[in-house]
């Protein structure tokens, strides 16, 4: 979900335009190579550019030896010919993708550089082709790109901005902008970690241990903020306590023949509403992606089943 890994089968599905944060269990992997920056250096160092920094580093994002070979294969690309007006196939081969996109239909068309031809030559080419191509994590990363840049708009990188933003997550200015990550207490280290999350406004936010490091009071303040929170929020906890604000739980255990099975669980409302839930399935013969790239799907049709029996 967090792009950490790549998942080994089948495919995780996202939104181009969802903005997912992340704040791991062990919260200080993400500022550990930063420790001699101020939490305000750091937040400004990691979104400079209009881009999230730590976002591009993952695995789902950085390109394989081969996935780069694949790139720089030689495309065969039509092009109408100036002294005859015939149309005829050139051997060319994509130098970089612009962040330049126009809307087509539900996709986009990419304005691509080619390699030794000048930039009145780039040429205009559908995302489907260019998925088609290997190109769909350069994509991912200039939709991120994209997304936040459009966040820029709404609120400037500025040293103010950032300091005003960490006192709203509980780190006082003095801490915030005055001193160095290395030097700041666990607990005060964690809400650097949960205010550069916050910062790119996103739509969903997983937490992954969320109560480590963090006293009484803060905990209160983050339970709060997780209740009054508009977007959608995933939490991997141990703490009973911690959890009840959750609705829905989601419950990964062994069963006697060794498999592990996920148990669905919820409040007595919640739980009275998801049996009677029933969802009719039917058979899919194709399904259209973020991108708009359509996708065949292989499947048996299947009777009615409750909500708890499908996640099961």
């Amino acid at each position: 979900m967090t792009g950490e890994l790549e998942p080994s089968t089948g495919t995780v599905w996202k939104k181009g335009a969802a903005r997912v944060a992340y704040v791991a269990q062990h919260a200080f992997h993400h500022i550990e190579q930063h420790l001699n920056k101020t939490p305000n250096e750091y937040i400004q160092w990691r979104y400079d550019g209009g881009q999230d920094k730590e976002t591009l580093e993952k695995v789902s994002m950085v390109l394989s030896p081969e996935e780069e070979a694949k790139l720089k294969q030689v495309r065969l690309w039509p092009v109408v010919n100036e002294k005859t007006g015939k149309e005829e196939t050139q051997k060319r081969v994509i130098e970089k993708l612009t962040s330049t996109r126009k809307p087509l239909k539900k996709s986009w068309e990419w304005e691509v550089k080619w390699e030794g031809l000048p930039h009145d030559q780039n040429s205009y080419i559908d995302e489907p082709k260019l998925v088609q191509w290997g190109f769909q994590k350069v994509l991912a990363a200039l939709e991120v790109q994209i997304l936040a840049r459009e966040g820029m708009h709404q609120r400037a990188l500025t040293e103010s901005n950032v300091e005003k933003h960490l006192e709203d997550v509980g780190l006082h200015r003095e801490f915030g902008t005055h001193h160095r990550i290395g030097a700041l207490s666990g607990g005060q280290k964690v809400k650097v970690v949960i205010a550069a999350a916050m910062w790119m406004q996103p739509h969903i936010l997983i937490f992954d241990e969320p109560t480590n490091y963090l006293d009484r009071e803060s905990l209160a303040a983050l339970s709060k903020a997780i209740t009054e929170f508009e977007g959608g929020v995933v939490m991997i906890t141990h703490n009973d306590a911690f959890a009840q604000m959750c609705p829905e739980t989601w419950l990964m255990e062994k069963g006697e023949d060794g498999i592990g099975r996920l148990n669905l669980k919820g409040d007595p409302e919640w739980m009275k509403n998801a049996n009677k839930e029933k969802v009719e399935f039917v058979m899919l013969t194709e399904m259209v992606d973020a991108r708009g790239n359509v996708v065949k799907v292989k499947g048996k049709k299947k009777s009615e089943m409750t909500r708890k029996e499908r996640m099961a």
